[in-house]
């Protein structure tokens, strides 16, 4: 089969996006899509796959995600910018609310974050705290406690969102002890039999900086719903106030962020295309053939390597 898409970004966290609203795949073959098309050693590469498809009978669409291994994620708040992105077009609006796998959220264009840089405005939740639900065995809810089953002395705030969330604020981010973290729920142990999210967070004056090693895919330069959680756990914990604006940083970029009291969140960041591709796919050999590319969004990628430059000089 021949495979139209656009390789998009939020903050940094790569997808291709796929207009599925026609497209008639098993979850398992949707899985080797995501499988193929994820392979960093392959032509595209990428931190999972994105669909646009039919929402429900109160949406105008909705979005699936699968991780860079095949497995689907309950939400992806990066690549629901990107999705949102491509629903406004097919549908000619500039809000909606869209159908996730096992909720909703609200989004809307919104005021570029600089000259370029298409931007959407999501809210989410409310985030939930009962971890029996995740399950995560020992525990009813985590707030800046030790995590039953975990061999670390980190204390960590537990947040779906609705994916799972471990979210530990450090002083310094270590990227081989979160990896160790992070492995360690990976391996889906009894007490965490579906795995989590694991996230370091650093409190950068009133802003936070994340990093995540994210289920299904590993360590990642970004993950929206880990900073939408981690801006969660930094209101749960007394370090940033609900309702008070922020910007939560990654090593893709960042995203303006705030959290009421009753715990929804919403992020405004970019939903960025830089171009779009043709790839065939033989779903019972699970390979595919090359790559065309048929258009490049040149001018977006410079806007948001301007973002990524005043980030740095900064």
């Amino acid at each position: 089969m021949q495979i139209d898409f656009i390789k998009c970004h939020g903050s940094g966290n790569d997808f291709p996006l796929i207009d599925a609203r026609a497209v008639a795949l098993s979850d398992a073959q949707w899985g080797v899509v995501a499988r193929l098309l994820s392979d960093r050693a392959g032509p595209v590469g990428s931190d999972g796959l994105l669909l646009l498809t039919n929402g429900g009978p109160a949406q105008a669409f909705g979005m699936r995600m699968f991780n860079a291994d095949g497995s689907e994620a309950e939400t992806c708040l990066n690549g629901l910018r990107c999705v949102a992105r491509a629903g406004f077009a097919a549908f000619g609006v500039t809000q909606a609310t869209v159908q996730l796998k096992t909720s909703t959220a609200e989004v809307a264009r919104d005021a570029d974050l600089a000259p370029g840089v298409y931007t959407v405005r999501e809210t989410a939740g409310p985030a939930d705290l009962d971890v029996s639900r995740w399950p995560l065995m020992g525990a009813m809810r985590l707030v800046e406690a030790l995590v039953p089953g975990l061999p670390s002395p980190r204390l960590f705030t537990a947040v779906a969102m609705p994916n799972p969330h471990l979210i530990s604020f450090v002083d310094r981010i270590d990227d081989a002890e979160l990896s160790a973290i992070g492995a360690v729920c990976e391996a889906a142990p009894d007490w965490l039999p579906n795995r989590a999210n694991v996230s370091f967070v650093e409190l950068r004056g009133h802003d936070l900086f994340v990093r995540t090693f994210e289920r299904g895919v590993g360590l990642t330069d970004s993950c929206g719903s880990a900073m939408a959680a981690a801006t969660v756990a930094g209101c749960l914990t007394g370090r940033i106030g609900y309702d008070a604006p922020l910007t939560v940083f990654n090593r893709g970029g960042m995203v303006r962020a705030s959290v009421s009291p009753e715990l929804m969140v919403t992020l405004s960041g970019n939903a960025s295309f830089e171009w779009r591709g043709l790839i065939s796919i033989d779903l019972a050999s699970g390979q595919h053939g090359a790559l065309t590319v048929i258009e490049r969004y040149d001018d977006e990628v410079a806007a948001w390597d301007a973002v990524l430059a005043g980030i740095s000089d900064g």
